[in-house]
């Protein structure tokens, strides 16, 4: 049971004035906590955003795998294909790697 699931039970179930009060406070103070997280980024947001933007103006109409994003934006491997994922208009397609077998490969629609 979460706590709005608490709270909304001591409000149905109308014990007193006091305890509707309270609950009802306090479902107001999660509805304000989760406003709160929702509209704020994350430092790593704010972090990514200039990577994110360096990938999608890098990214072509031709899939390209992650090690070459890595290797053009100066950043590793896992974040490139992480963040390559999150480019707006992004497509995601297999590729097969001669030696390697299949990998992802990244490329703008």
């Amino acid at each position: 049971m979460t706590n709005r699931d608490f709270y909304n039970a001591v409000i149905n179930a109308n014990i007193n004035e006091e305890m509707t009060s309270f609950a009802t406070e306090a479902i107001a103070k999660l509805d304000a906590r989760n406003a709160k997280r929702a509209s704020t980024e994350s430092k790593t947001q704010i972090a990514n955003k200039p990577i994110i933007e360096a990938i999608s103006r890098v990214l072509t109409d031709e899939p390209m795998l992650a090690s070459k994003i890595a290797e053009l934006c100066g950043i590793s491997v896992n974040k490139a294909s992480a963040l390559a994922k999150k480019v707006e208009g992004v497509k995601v397609v297999d590729v097969k790697v001669k030696g390697k077998g299949t990998q992802k490969g990244y490329f703008l629609a």
